[in-house]
């Protein structure tokens, strides 16, 4: 008789099964070998964040997302776009043109991440101050 399928508590979501692994598994981002632990990685990442927000606006070429997005630089760029391609999130059009015309659009997978992402970027920046003397009040001398 298989074991029943049940997970162990875990803060966050109590009791909430969110998916099964194909081996039965329930998916559990709190243990180490689980590979929602490199899809929580790939989305918690700055960069990650940041182009899923500009292309949550529609279609992007590579030039648009990399003057949108200041500081971000081309190695970061292209290696967060080719994890976010290879993680169904977005998707990579080669135009035959001469130069080569490029864009990225998100996927409807990639699309579900639009609200969540924007409402840590939001908080990011309504409670920056908050942060800003939290740390200031850390960092000085008692």
């Amino acid at each position: 008789m298989p074991a029943p399928r049940t997970r162990r508590p875990r803060p966050g979501t109590p009791g909430r099964v969110l998916a099964w692994l194909p081996d039965g598994r329930p998916a559990d981002v709190y243990s180490a070998p689980c590979p929602s632990r490199q899809v929580l990685d790939r989305i918690a990442d700055k960069w990650t964040a940041l182009i899923v927000g500009c292309l949550s606006t529609g279609t992007k070429r590579y030039s648009e997302l990399r003057h949108a997005i200041d500081g971000v630089s081309e190695k970061m760029l292209t290696q967060t776009l080719r994890s976010l391609e290879r993680d169904g999130l977005l998707t990579r059009t080669t135009h035959p043109t001469v130069p080569p015309k490029v864009e990225y659009t998100l996927t409807d997978l990639g699309h579900t991440l639009t609200v969540p992402l924007a409402a840590i970027r939001d908080w990011a920046e309504v409670h920056i101050n908050e942060v800003n003397d939290a740390r200031a009040r850390y960092d000085s001398p008692a």
